[in-house]
Order: C-alpha cells, then sequence, then structure tokens
C-alpha cells in the first residue's frame, strides 16, 4: 500500500509540474503591484479569471499532493519512540529475582555481641 501510493505521489508531482509550467504568464507579478509595470486597476485589484483546465489541474494536482504526502507521512512513522542506552542499564536490575522470603529477617541488631572494652583499672588518689 505503501508503495502505490508513494507511486500516485511521484505522478502527482509530474502532472502538477507540468500544469504549472504550461500555464501562461499573467502579468508583471510583484512588481506590477507597486506601479512598475501597469497602473490600471485590474493590475491594482487583481482581475478576475476564468477556471481554465490548466488552473483547475493545478489546484486539484496540489491539494492531491498535500493530502498523499501528509497520509505517507503517517504510514511512514515509527510505531516505537527513540530509546534510550539507559534502559539497557536499568533493565538487568529490574528484572532480577526478588529475594526468596522465610523466616530470615534481617535485623539491626548484631547477633553476635560486640567485645567489650577492656576494664582499665581506676586510680583513686590516696589520702
Amino acid at each position: 500500500m505503501y508503495t502505490f501510493l508513494l507511486v500516485l505521489l511521484i505522478l502527482d508531482a509530474v502532472i502538477l509540474a507540468a500544469a504549472v509550467l504550461l500555464q501562461a504568464g499573467k502579468g508583471g507579478g510583484v512588481a506590477a503591484n507597486f506601479g512598475g509595470a501597469s497602473s490600471s486597476a485590474p493590475a491594482v485589484l487583481g482581475s478576475r479569471q476564468a477556471g481554465d483546465l490548466l488552473t483547475k489541474t493545478s489546484w486539484w494536482a496540489g491539494g492531491i499532493f498535500i493530502f498523499l504526502a501528509f497520509v505517507l507521512q503517517l504510514m511512514s512513522s515509527r510505531s516505537a519512540g527513540p530509546r534510550s542506552i539507559l534502559d539497557d542499564i536499568a533493565a538487568p536490575a529490574a528484572t532480577a529475582p526478588a529475594p526468596a522470603t522465610g523466616t530470615s529477617v534481617p535485623s539491626a541488631v548484631p547477633l553476635t555481641p560486640a567485645p567489650a572494652a577492656p576494664a582499665t583499672p581506676t586510680t583513686q588518689p590516696q589520702p
């Protein structure tokens, strides 16, 4: 389906280019609007044109081109977003097996008593 729409887009682009290039020039262009070419009312205000075959072809081909380009862009978008390399590092930690729950509970108090400090002889002053 994607290839078919791409071929239609290319054919439409060729038709659009031919329709635009075959049209006759409409006047002096931008210079005519600023009084450079003529100062007649149709040049200043714009003249109403009859929609001939090439003009209609240009409008239709341009609209179809934009529509096909939009549809092809939607079809070619990735289904998955970009991935970070940090996801690969975090994945093994997340998939590590949980510790077995049994009777052993970690204790905050050590199980063996700490060695006692050696007794130091206290000396009392002699009277």
